[in-house]
């Protein structure tokens, strides 16, 4: 009987004590747990190689060092400050920025170029400018090289690619740091039109021959021009053309497409979005590739049918970009004549602008 009062005297004591040791061990494994069960850990630690080939095999964790940007591979981005955004507000009342099939048209006052630059530095992009400096238009190559490199991608890296029938005369001009200059020997030809024409047919086969592995975008230059104000990665996408100068206000029907039925190039009256201009145009380097290749094989259709379009490789370029909208179309800021067509105030900055000269004596020579 004393031992039974006992046993039932120690029973809540002995509760109670099993009660604290449980929630010592809740209070240990919170404390212990946390570290390895913490999502920010989670989040910074990495499997080893090989880590998902089998399940249950244990993932190893380890506290890593973040870059300073690079939101494309999960890592945090540098912290911009710039003015917001305002829905109700557009960048231009004055101009159409944006095509019916949501193509945006790059004008100054429609981008920020500081997130820009952010957003294709963390893709650690290389851009190809093409350029063809054939016979006497070689005289044009070294302002031309020199305004690029005080305007051009700045703060990108850059390879010139210029295709040419004389190597020896590339004029040596200093460049920045990650950028190059490659010289492509190409024959010369008889023909102004010529060397226009078969500019398609060569950047086709560099695309496939090189430029695939070495840039990831492409753009394609005339070189009777001179780069007087910013021109950066607002340009880049997925294909892009230029509107000419001389027609961006124009109706359609005035616009000087081939109006032949038997040319490939051929574009009805009442057809058309923009007249693009043949001397800058670009996109990534798999896009450039389908473009030339296509037009280069239009051209050579046309030729087995004695027919020459009468703007050569631009009508080409404006059948194409009819047919395969681009994702982009850039302002004439981006292709200017100030000699012929003055500086209107619609036109905020002149980026990329004609030099002065005699075509007929620079063409003939």
């Amino acid at each position: 009987m004393a031992e039974l009062l006992w046993t039932k005297a120690r029973k809540p004591q002995y509760c109670s004590l099993r009660l604290v040791a449980f929630l010592l061990i809740i209070l240990l494994f919170v404390f212990f747990g946390a570290g390895v069960l913490s999502p920010r850990m989670l989040m910074l630690g990495t499997r080893q190689e090989g880590a998902g080939e089998a399940a249950g095999k244990p993932i190893s964790l380890h506290v890593v060092t973040l870059p300073r940007y690079s939101v494309f591979k999960g890592h945090l981005p540098i912290r911009m400050v710039y003015p917001q955004p305002k829905v109700l507000t557009p960048s231009r009342k004055d101009v159409l920025v944006l095509t019916p099939w949501l193509a945006p048209i790059v004008w100054e006052g429609t981008f920020n170029i500081d997130i820009l630059n952010e957003q294709f530095r963390v893709q650690n992009v290389t851009i190809g400018l093409t350029v063809f400096a054939i016979k006497k238009y070689m005289v044009f190559l070294k302002l031309f090289l020199e305004t690029a490199e005080e305007h051009f991608m700045v703060g990108h890296k850059v390879n010139y690619y210029v295709f040419t029938d004389r190597p020896a005369d590339v004029p040596r001009v200093p460049l920045r740091g990650g950028r190059r200059l490659l010289v492509l020997e190409v024959p010369g030809a008889a023909r102004w039109q010529d060397v226009s024409m078969r500019r398609m047919e060569m950047i086709g086969s560099f695309c496939a021959q090189r430029f695939l592995r070495e840039v990831d975008f492409l753009v394609c230059a005339d070189v009777d021009m001179r780069f007087r104000d910013h021109v950066g990665v607002e340009i880049l996408s997925q294909l892009f053309g230029t509107l000419h100068p001389g027609f961006y206000g124009a109706a359609r029907e005035a616009f000087t497409y081939e109006r032949r039925p038997q040319s490939r190039a051929h574009i009805p009256r009442d057809q058309g979005d923009f007249y693009y201009m043949g001397a800058f145009f670009g996109g990534s380097v798999a896009e450039v590739h389908r473009l030339t290749t296509a037009c280069h094989q239009a051209m050579m259709a046309d030729w087995a049918n004695g027919i020459e379009a009468v703007w050569h490789d631009e009508s080409h370029l404006n059948r194409y970009l009819l047919d395969h909208k681009p994702t982009k179309v850039l302002s004439p800021e981006y292709m200017w004549d100030e000699q012929l067509l003055g500086w209107p105030a619609i036109m905020k900055k002149l980026r990329y602008v004609a030099v002065p000269k005699d075509h007929q004596e620079i063409r003939h020579r």
